[in-house]
């Protein structure tokens, strides 16, 4: 594989390859909402449940997933995918991100997209040409966060997915697809304004 499973270590957190062990304190850090937007999620809200989910993820092809530990507690308090790997054309995705509610507005998302990023325009060999990121329509918080990382918005893939909530009472959603790309000759601006972002958490 061009992108393989490694750890990836910053000054607060590390990524490390998403396993079963993971599941109990991913049960404790993730609540329902963190899944509002997304099509995973486990089947039941128990230490199984997040087991069962993450061997579905893990088995996805051409992925690689982790399992965010702050490095101040050895605690998991999320995770993020290097997904949708196309080696031909040295394109891959960042997604299937969750972190811990306390967590968010904090030094861990800017470090983990550091780390994430990092490892694909410089760590691999080749380096990869253009990193994308995607989002729901109605997920404003999450378009907040990625357009704050410095990537581009390209447009909207309208009406591209239909969303079964847990609850299985409530009716399915048809959501649009919100895009945004890092290009390699944009990493050195983005890489500087994460770590200017980290620096302020160092002081």
């Amino acid at each position: 594989m061009w992108i393989q499973p490694v750890t990836l270590r910053g000054r607060f957190v590390r990524l490390e390859p998403m396993e079963p062990r993971h599941a109990p304190d991913f049960l404790t850090a993730a609540d329902p909402e963190l899944y509002r937007h997304t099509v995973q999620h486990p089947p039941e809200w128990t230490v199984a449940g997040f087991e069962k989910e993450i061997a579905t993820v893990v088995a996805m092809p051409h992925s690689v997933a982790f399992a965010i530990v702050l490095e101040s507690t050895g605690k998991a308090i999320g995770r993020s995918t290097l997904m949708d790997i196309k080696p031909e054309h040295r394109g891959v995705e960042i997604g299937r991100t969750w972190i811990t509610r306390p967590m968010h507005g904090t030094m861990v998302n800017p470090e983990v997209k550091l780390l994430m990023l990092r490892h694909v325009f410089e760590e691999i060999s080749p380096p990869a040409i253009r990193v994308q990121l995607t989002t729901g329509s109605t997920n404003k918080h999450s378009q907040r966060a990625i357009a704050k990382l410095g990537a581009v918005r390209e447009g909207e893939l309208r009406d591209s997915r239909i969303v079964t909530p847990r609850d299985p009472t409530q009716p399915q959603e048809i959501r649009g697809t919100i895009y945004f790309s890092i290009l390699a000759a944009e990493w050195a601006g983005v890489k500087r304004g994460l770590e200017e972002r980290l620096a302020k958490f160092e002081a």
